[in-house]
């Protein structure tokens, strides 16, 4: 029988980088491509594969990119044209993959789309996004709210009628019932795709289809005043609607055009409606994205048992993958602390599927306290109090210790870390026991051994504060035991080991035959290779 073929994207990594807070170039304060471009090396030597990319595209910057007003330029910010054909090339020659961000589901309203949509009731563009009468008492359609606060519909006073915007009033959903609509994004991401994009991740897929009808959504039962005013409904009819995964399917199909790419979907769905966006016959996104280490309180039960029916889940031939940390959410090391996001590292590179990396978690970086006349984010802004600010996991990466930590000659546009002097990638590359020298070596194992990234994944049975589990490939097998708590816990599988401990949270455990029963100390997490 012929061994299974798996695809780049099934054995490596995907690092996330923000492009404004990457490396910044010309010393404007902002990251760019070239800045990018300069730190490719750093990302191949750290064994990453697959690079990321946050929106490039020309924007007001409403919503830091995500507004895009041109789906086939680049903006000036970032640099040009020639900087992006320049990139690709060296990430090819490094034998790297390069992935862009899309937005289809809102384009700018500077969009020249949107221009021509607002111009009139008749104009040929007013069907590409979603326009409607105000309801009878001459308030919004319906009850729909944004994700940014305040209702989802904004009047336009010039033709009465109200335009949808699932975020900012900037950002009008492009109505994808419309197949103009759908020609035209597709045809954008052929453009990228011929210039040798490996892949795209897709912003909000499960936005891009609205109900028909425009019925209200219903209330949310569980609301309580501490949460932002999007949370008052359960979005059942302005999201996630069956007619999404024809849309998804039709992406898949552009994708397919060429060989070997990647088409990754940003869905926040529990996982039984997750699981549905690979599509039939896994015609749908390849990696449909598992946001349960962002989103799953930090305790081992609960993150066993997501494990599980994740793995439960998933459709025949439909491959896993994990995401730690990204610029919507809070830095890991912020959410679980220093000590745990060693263990968080050790889980995401260990399980079976494809991880990605947020930019600066691989150094530990953590959460930076925004002073107020400093907040950029518009979510804050929109919601002063409420919507949490995503400011505080922006900020720009720490290459050294010198001044900006290397980022920029400039004013750097977010604030940094204040410790950026001892946490940057030139103090802690080579320095054992520092957070950046133990992902390395995490990354360098996985990548090595097919058990860690092709391998089979078998549950183990722990109590308490521990979380257990093999990865097997052909005769090799790797145990991981991560304790997710500061206290001493007992591992006392039901089964015969010996093994040798590969790596270690504790390095001095390192090289140690271990078997049978063990005492894990708080904060510890061990790979072990058996015998």
């Amino acid at each position: 029988m012929k061994e299974k073929e798996y695809l780049w994207w099934q054995k490596d990594i995907i690092y996330q980088v923000y492009p404004r807070s990457f490396m910044d170039s010309d010393g404007d304060g902002i990251g760019d491509l070239n800045g990018i471009i300069s730190k490719l090396d750093y990302l191949k030597d750290l064994g990453i594969k697959g690079v990321w990319i946050s929106p490039i595209f020309p924007s007001p910057m409403a919503d830091f990119g995500y507004d895009v007003s041109d789906y086939t330029g680049i903006h000036s910010m970032f640099g040009t044209m020639q900087d992006f054909d320049l990139l690709t090339k060296e990430i090819h020659n490094r034998n790297m993959k390069l992935i862009l961000d899309l937005v289809p589901n809102h384009s700018s309203n500077e969009h020249q789309w949107f221009r021509e949509s607002r111009r009139s009731k008749d104009d040929p563009k007013r069907d590409w996004y979603i326009w409607k009468d105000p309801a009878p008492d001459g308030g919004p359609p319906n009850n729909w709210l944004s994700v940014f606060g305040g209702s989802a519909w904004e009047y336009d006073e010039q033709t009465g009628q109200y335009y949808y915007h699932a975020f900012l009033k900037e950002q009008p959903d492009l109505n994808w019932r419309n197949p103009e609509v759908q020609k035209a994004i597709f045809d954008a991401m052929r453009f990228w795709l011929k210039k040798g994009v490996d892949g795209f991740r897709v912003d909000v897929m499960w936005h891009m289809i609205k109900d028909e009808k425009l019925r209200d959504n219903p209330p949310n039962p569980d609301y309580n005043e501490k949460m932002n005013s999007y949370s008052r409904h359960i979005p059942a009819y302005s999201t996630d609607q069956d007619e999404v995964h024809d849309i998804v399917r039709k992406m898949r199909k552009v994708v397919d055009e060429f060989d070997d790419r990647l088409l990754i979907g940003e869905i926040y769905l529990p996982i039984s409606k997750l699981v549905r966006y690979y599509g039939e016959d896994n015609q749908g996104a390849h990696l449909p994205f598992n946001f349960q280490l962002l989103e799953l309180p930090w305790e081992a039960k609960k993150i066993e048992a997501a494990i599980n029916d994740y793995e439960g889940a998933l459709p025949d031939e439909g491959w896993p993958n994990w995401v730690l940390g990204n610029h919507d959410k809070s830095r890991v090391a912020t959410r679980v602390g220093k000590e745990q996001a060693r263990i968080a590292a050790m889980l995401l590179l260990t399980l079976r599927g494809t991880p990605t990396i947020y930019y600066g978690d691989e150094l530990g970086m953590e959460d930076v306290n925004i002073p107020e006349n400093k907040i950029k984010d518009p979510q804050a802004l929109n919601e002063p109090g409420v919507g949490k600010s995503r400011d505080p996991e922006r900020t720009p990466m720490q290459w050294d210790d010198t001044r900006n930590a290397g980022f920029t000659t400039g004013e750097p546009w977010l604030p940094l870390m204040e410790n950026y002097q001892e946490l940057n990638v030139t103090e802690q590359w080579e320095k054992k026991g520092s957070m950046l020298h133990f992902q390395r070596r995490l990354i360098n194992l996985r990548n090595g051994e097919p058990a860690l990234h092709i391998g089979d994944h078998i549950p183990v049975y722990t109590e308490n504060n521990l979380l257990s589990y093999m990865r097997k490939y052909k005769d090799r097998k790797y145990l991981m035991v991560l304790n997710l708590s500061d206290s001493e816990e007992n591992f006392k599988p039901d089964f015969n080991w010996r093994g040798k401990v590969r790596i270690a949270t504790q390095p001095e455990m390192e090289g140690e035959e271990l078997g049978g029963e063990l005492q894990v100390k708080g904060n510890l997490g061990l790979v072990i290779e058996l015998d």
